[in-house]
């Protein structure tokens, strides 16, 4: 399985294209709008949440609502584009009236600069700022919504939520508690921040509004869990093929992450070898499992049958209000940085995006270690492997 995005942040349309998925899939637009209702909407979004409504449409590899193995083409229209024709046209040459929104003054923390060097865009950052933009991160929920079909078929559950925006912080320990992934998407998607219970949704809400009203932002941490994931995805023998390290890529990929960390993470740095490791046990009911989950489900690069753990630290959004101290790139004088349209936070978005990213990498490693043709032919031979494992 691969796929590729294209689309500017006030470009006319959003793509994507999908390779890889089997045959015989069961899918609609409704799965995937969905998944994208879920990223658009949380607390701490701006106002481009309101003039968007985020949908998809299925142009290619599916019929009768059912994959049929050749590329899949998904599409979502950028409805703001209505109000950036101009400036965005494709087929014009650049004038004085379609340059109105030039962007000259580079903001810290942000691809402008950078960008603007590497590809030589000095007459107009905004030549890179419109593809740097987390509005591409659309179109990976609309793929990690495909992946997240593959994996329900197959048993696989996958849910990210919050754990903390700046210095808010729920108790992690309540996770436990919840007996299925079900249980506790219930609870986490009751909340408008994605958290844990409701007196740290209110704190954070408090925040949030605290942060809008400084013209400041703030980032957080967030956590993807995955159940029902077999033994044995990803591999030991070279760095490339870890499964770990592949997921690890993904998350850092995603606008503003800064971290990852699997179970313990960084934590276990702390702690000594007998308090990390996870004990193996064996019953006739489960096979091998482990006593406990400080790993985060992977040993050798390799899922080891517990949950897959895994969190990812997300920076504040850097286009601030108030911005900071910046420089006109054609005139080197100081100036305050470009001012774009922003959110607070993008942690509660981002906890959305990073259970897709998650869930397109599961996907992936199942996909490249199993018959990908046929829906049906994948389910036999991923039972018969559960089978073969659990009488290891």
């Amino acid at each position: 399985m691969r796929y590729m995005t294209a689309g500017e942040s006030h470009g006319p349309e959003e793509v994507a294209i999908i390779e890889g998925i089997p045959a015989g899939l069961h899918l609609t637009q409704e799965d995937i709008n969905t998944e994208l209702a879920r990223r658009q909407h949380a607390a701490g979004r701006g106002q481009r949440q309101v003039i968007e409504t985020d949908t998809v449409t299925i142009m290619g590899g599916v019929r009768h609502q059912v994959t049929l193995g050749s590329p899949i083409a998904l599409n979502v229209h950028n409805d703001d584009h209505n109000h950036w024709t101009k400036i965005m046209d494709p087929n014009t040459p650049a004038d004085e009236e379609n340059s109105k929104r030039k962007v000259m003054r580079p903001r810290p923390g942000h691809a402008d600069l950078v960008g603007g060097m590497k590809y030589r865009h000095a007459a107009d950052l905004r030549n890179v700022l419109e593809r740097s933009s987390a509005r591409e991160t659309v179109m990976r929920v609309a793929v990690g919504a495909v992946a997240k079909r593959l994996l329900a078929e197959l048993g696989i559950d996958v849910h990210g939520f919050v754990l903390n925006i700046g210095p808010v912080r729920a108790d992690a320990g309540q996770i436990a508690q919840y007996k299925t992934l079900a249980e506790l998407r219930a609870v986490t998607e009751s909340f408008p921040t994605r958290t844990l219970d409701a007196e740290t949704d209110e704190k954070v809400r408090t925040l949030l509004d605290d942060t809008k009203r400084d013209y400041n932002t703030v980032g957080g941490t967030v956590q993807v869990i995955a159940t029902g994931v077999p033994v044995g995805l990803g591999s030991y023998v070279s760095a490339d093929t870890k499964l770990d390290a592949k997921i690890a890529r993904a998350i850092i990929g995603i606008n503003a992450f800064k971290g990852v960390e699997f179970g313990g993470g960084f934590e276990n740095a702390e702690k000594f070898g007998s308090e990390v490791m996870d004990e193996i046990y064996w019953s006739e009911e489960r096979g091998f499992y482990r006593g406990s989950n400080n790993l985060g489900g992977f040993e050798g690069g390799m899922t080891n049958g517990e949950p897959v753990v895994v969190k990812g630290v997300v920076k504040p959004i850097p286009t601030l209000y108030r911005p900071m101290q910046s420089v006109d790139i054609d005139t080197h004088e100081n100036h305050r940085a470009s001012v774009e349209r922003s959110d607070t936070t993008a942690v509660t978005a981002a906890a959305v995006i990073a259970e897709h990213m998650v869930a397109i990498e599961l996907a992936t490693a199942i996909l490249d270690k199993f018959d990908t043709d046929n829906m049906d032919r994948l389910k036999e031979q991923l039972a018969a492997y559960r089978a073969e494992i659990k009488n290891f």
